[in-house]
């Protein structure tokens, strides 16, 4: 076991300067840390990488300063926690929580662990708030349409085939408590990857904060949680990416706070099939990839989670009903969208603080 109460009463805190564009990193870390007493050499900042939920994570760590053996052991705790996410809410894993609820028939009080629950109720929010457009139970569209676990179609669905998917869909055929899930029709498939990331950043900020650490950023594919400050007495930066399919290149740069930001795009997570493109954002009201001009929403918000299911319900939306919805809802949100041949951008009042003083 990590001493980490002796830790903290001998850490000098330095700052860490740290920027994410797009899915690339980069960072600045200066290392000057003395722990009294310890004759192993310390690390003021660390940076912990792997692989999960079909992505990768990014996580740094500032002016805390860590043995190597104490890094190790931190980074395999990352590594099991995020592992847990997978086996309770993995919709390619056939033995996860998630995978068992979904090929079981109708079923009252399914037991699952607290995690599971608490994303379900969360996304059965979200979609009250959204009338419907996050909806974790269009599984059965996402497969059809080849952005689940199964391949890609090698024609397009017929309207035969959306309707029988759509008649397997409804949140309303879903419930849960708090460590239970239950649904009223046999064929309910819940698909929970439009929030499960945001959900494993949040895992992942909370046991860093457990540790008594104060300034880090958790990166978690395109789901962001950071907190505290950068070696240039900033709080973290992070950049916007320009909608394109052809290069990465950056469209602003927000310092965030002690917040989570997560994007969300169709510009890249599509595919083509006999000379039409296809996108993954499915549009509950017609059970097809969404058409609309809408590329790319970005929310900022303090639970990643959260983050992760609006941004995602806002790209089902387009713009114009989106935008509304966040400002009614008073959500800090930035969209770009399609207007002819260029884009456009816009974004509420909550979230212009954001903004580097430069920039707007």
């Amino acid at each position: 076991m990590l001493n980490f109460n002796a830790i903290h009463s001998r850490i000098q805190y330095l700052r860490i300067a740290y920027l994410k564009l797009g899915l690339q990193w980069l960072a600045a870390i200066v290392i000057s840390a003395i722990i009294l007493g310890c004759s192993e050499p310390q690390l003021t900042n660390s940076a912990f990488k792997g692989q999960t939920m079909g992505t990768f994570y990014d996580i740094k760590v500032a002016h805390f300063p860590l043995t190597t053996s104490e890094q190790s052991s931190i980074h395999a705790e990352i590594d099991r926690r995020l592992e847990q996410v997978n086996e309770q809410m993995s919709t390619y894993r056939s033995h996860s929580e998630l995978s068992r609820f979904n090929l079981s028939p109708t079923v009252n009080n399914f037991p699952v662990s607290e995690g599971t629950a608490k994303v379900v109720a969360e996304s059965i929010r979200i979609h009250e708030i959204t009338s419907g457009a996050f909806d974790v139970t269009l599984g059965p569209l996402v497969n059809l349409w080849g952005f689940g676990p199964d391949n890609l179609p090698q024609q397009k669905p017929t309207t035969a085939m959306i309707e029988t998917a759509m008649s397997r869909v409804g949140i309303q055929h879903l419930s849960n408590t708090k460590h239970t899930l239950s649904k009223n029709i046999d064929s309910l498939y819940v698909d929970l990857s439009g929030i499960a990331k945001g959900y494993g950043a949040d895992v992942i900020a909370e046991y860093l904060a457990s540790l008594g650490i104060e300034n880090y950023i958790v990166g978690l594919g395109g789901d962001l949680r950071a907190k505290g400050i950068n070696a240039n007495n900033l709080g973290w930066q992070i950049a916007i990416e320009k909608a394109s399919t052809t290069e990465h290149s950056v469209q602003h740069v927000v310092a965030v706070g002690d917040n989570a930001i997560v994007t969300s795009g169709s510009y890249r997570n599509y595919y083509d099939l006999n000379d039409e493109r296809f996108s993954h954002t499915i549009d509950p009201t017609t059970g097809q990839p969404a058409q609309h001009n809408l590329v790319s929403v970005t929310v900022i918000h303090p639970s990643a989670m959260t983050a992760d299911g609006f941004a995602t319900a806002f790209m089902a939306m387009g713009e114009e009903q989106a935008m509304r919805l966040a400002r009614q809802q008073k959500l800090a949100v930035y969209m770009i969208y399609k207007s002819g041949d260029s884009f456009k951008e816009m974004f509420t009042e909550e979230f212009s603080p954001f903004f580097q003083p430069d920039e707007h």
